[in-house]
């Protein structure tokens, strides 16, 4: 597999699917993989774009299946990352985003040791309560309960290889362009996707 897995975290409200979704934009070779999910469609979502939403017992027999890479229960909704679409993904050359949470990164982390994760952290508190504030779809419990959370899950940053502040959008952005930038050059992923030059370049011809 020539292509890289990258895995993306963060504390709910930190800005991740905003620094994601213009990192695809920006780049073709990039994909994100969608999750299943049996959290209910906010206003907007489409299904099979943004997630693919299906129910509990339907999400419980594709676990049983081994139909997912990882999954994990988050805020009370289950989340499940495709094993099958990825590993093609990454057969074909192209690098995957896997936008999941802390817990998920370690499970993957054990199954393909290869992948780069990287952790993007708010740049204050005080910024994160603002972003879960501004959102404007939850209660003030949820949003106090969201930010317990960010804060155990802001723990966790020192599993990451990468730490991305996300003070200003479009530095932010300019960080993980450089890092996927870097990835490509790595020996791994260039002794496969460079094999026949190399042997090439060995044999004098």
């Amino acid at each position: 597999m020539s292509g890289t897995l990258f895995i993306i975290a963060a504390a709910s409200g930190t800005g991740k699917t905003s620094l994601v979704k213009a990192l695809v934009e920006s780049d073709a070779r990039l994909g994100v993989s969608i999750s299943h999910t049996t959290r209910a469609p906010r206003p907007g979502e489409v299904d099979g774009a943004n997630y693919h939403f299906t129910d509990r017992e339907s999400f419980r027999a594709d676990v049983a299946a081994g139909q997912f890479l990882e999954h994990a229960e988050v805020f009370g909704n289950l989340y499940g990352t495709s094993k099958t679409w990825v590993e093609q993904r990454l057969a074909d050359d192209h690098d995957v985003i896997l936008e999941i949470d802390w817990q998920g990164a370690q499970i993957v982390r054990e199954l393909m040791p290869h992948a780069l994760s990287i952790f993007i952290l708010p740049p204050s508190l005080k910024a994160l309560a603002e972003r879960l504030n501004s959102r404007g779809t939850d209660s003030d419990d949820v949003i106090a309960h969201r930010l317990s959370e960010a804060i155990a899950d802001i723990g966790h940053y020192n599993e990451f290889d990468y730490l991305i502040i996300n003070d200003d959008f479009a530095t932010a952005l300019t960080d993980l362009q450089a890092i996927v930038r870097a990835a490509r050059q790595s020996h791994r992923a260039q002794s496969q996707r460079q094999a026949v030059l190399i042997r090439r370049l060995l044999s004098g011809g």
